[in-house]
């Protein structure tokens, strides 16, 4: 979207495309929506666009009851930008200046807080304390209707400094007290609204958007395949299976499950969180994993245009790149995963989390431990997993710049930095690099020239990667379309 024009357009056909990438409000009315509402299209001289909800509503608008824009996906754009505001937007989604203030955000992104917040204000319309406030905001509301908890509990859980401005904040962007918001139905069509239904199973229901087609089988065989015991199950058939997994988070430890099968725009997830306050967090780190911010029109536009992509991406509309619900779990699987093959990289994992993963306090079915800390392994012996004594120094290796923070890899890191700090480390090559750059790091166009699944897949389909250029920015789903192919081609065969 270059012009408000070409925004009321996609306004006008409630494009859901555009859904979290923009949001419109009607000075007659007060409120603002996401593109696709349902509502009557207003008049456009009664318009005005803001490329976030925090700026709408400094703006003086409240969020509308109907389309609850403030459970749209995120935008693709943060994942693509890897410049200040691009890092700033993917921390602040994190929870970072719930955490650590304005001044740890600044000090993490390496500027300081007053050029962050002038880079905010004037790219997104609003400065970091504004989109943390709208963030806090939405975790209230998703807590008020899906918990039986006091509004004192949940003003500290959202992250408000006091009951009292947890109050004001509601009645300012809701219109409606907390009393009227938890007794609110979440959205008056099944399609819109964050929040699932309370049911009895416990935990907190979410329903987590996604914007176009989403191939969820994809994503959920990938997940299957690499699922280490202990801190990761998947049940149910095919078609309606549920990942479940264990979390290590700020404030404690929790568990979450993940449904294949799609809603209208959403999958369904539950938290089962020891502390509320990791909710954020939480929610962001399953959206991370099942690459929920994705543009899968942008990617198919681009990629379906080359002629040795354009099979793949018709046959897998979609098609999502997963990433990391831990980092600093990604960095180690990589490493343990080097040169091996995917189910002897699930053993070695498995091997590692029995040896020394942090056991639940509570266990849940198959999931008893938590992934082991980067500290724990550090000094570890590692011999009874198995593999050779140099990649043993590789894993301690990686494991202790994490723990010592010589290696950044949160959501807002350089990511051009964090490759290079991880290729000097000893053991680590260009693979285990762009791997951890892809996935943890959430990087859309890493083109991994040495993997020989991918290479396969292009041999398979006649791409060449001397054209890898036209693939940009979104190489990283042109690798899991060829690992895809070489996959189909292997069971092919084997049939």
């Amino acid at each position: 979207m270059t012009s408000d024009d070409s925004r009321y357009e996609a306004v006008s056909s409630r494009d859901a495309r555009f859904d979290g990438e923009f949001f419109f409000a009607v000075s007659t009315t007060g409120i603002y929506c996401r593109p696709s509402c349902p509502a009557t299209t207003p008049k456009r001289r009664n318009v005005t666009f803001f490329p976030t909800a925090a700026a709408a509503q400094g703006g003086g608008f409240r969020a509308c009851r109907r389309c609850r824009p403030d459970a749209v996906p995120g935008s693709a754009d943060w994942n693509v930008r890897a410049d200040l505001v691009g890092r700033a937007m993917r921390l602040i989604g994190d929870g970072v200046v719930d955490r650590e203030g304005v001044a740890g955000l600044a000090t993490r992104l390496g500027y300081s807080a007053r050029q962050v917040q002038r880079q905010l204000n004037a790219e997104v319309g609003a400065g970091p304390i504004a989109l943390a406030r709208a963030q806090r905001a939405h975790t209230a509301r998703v807590l008020l209707q899906t918990t039986t908890l006091q509004a004192a509990e949940i003003a500290f859980a959202s992250g408000f400094a006091s009951v009292r401005q947890f109050n004001d904040t509601v009645r300012e962007i809701y219109a409606l007290t907390p009393g009227e918001l938890r007794a609110a139905p979440p959205g008056r069509s099944s399609r819109f609204g964050s929040v699932g239904t309370a049911d009895g199973a416990g935990g907190v229901p979410l329903r987590l958007a996604h914007r176009g087609p989403y191939a969820a089988d994809r994503i959920f065989d990938h997940l299957a395949a690499r699922a280490l015991t202990g801190i990761e199950e998947m049940t149910g058939e095919h078609g309606d299976r549920t990942y479940r997994r264990t979390l290590r988070l700020p404030h404690g430890t929790g568990i979450a499950e993940v449904r294949e099968r799609t809603g209208d725009g959403w999958l369904e997830c539950r938290l089962h969180l020891g502390d509320l306050r990791d909710l954020t967090t939480a929610t962001q780190r399953m959206r991370r994993l099942f690459d929920l911010d994705a543009d899968p029109d942008a990617v198919a536009e681009r990629l379906g245009a080359v002629p040795a992509l354009a099979p793949l991406v018709a046959r897998t509309p979609g098609l999502r790149a997963p990433g990391a619900a831990d980092v600093h779990e990604l960095a180690v699987r990589a490493v343990l995963g080097q040169q091996v093959s995917v189910a002897a990289g699930r053993r070695l994992g498995s091997a590692l989390v029995h040896t020394h993963g942090a056991p639940l306090q509570v266990p849940s079915g198959t999931l008893t431990r938590t992934f082991p800390d980067p500290a724990d392994l550090a000094g570890a012996g590692l011999e009874e997993l198995g593999v050779p004594a140099s990649r043993r120094d590789t894993l301690r290796s990686v494991a202790a710049a994490l723990a010592e923070g010589r290696i950044g890899l949160d959501p807002g890191a350089d990511r051009d930095q964090a490759e290079k700090e991880l290729l000097s480390l000893r053991g680590v090559g260009p693979w285990t690099a762009g791997y951890i750059r892809m996935r943890a790091l959430g990087d859309p166009d890493v083109l991994l020239t040495g993997d020989v699944a991918a290479l396969a897949g292009m041999r398979h389909t006649g791409a060449d990667p001397v054209d890898a250029g036209a693939w940009r920015p979104w190489r990283t789903y042109a690798m899991h379309h060829f690992w895809g192919a070489a996959a189909d081609r292997r069971r092919a065969v084997a049939a």
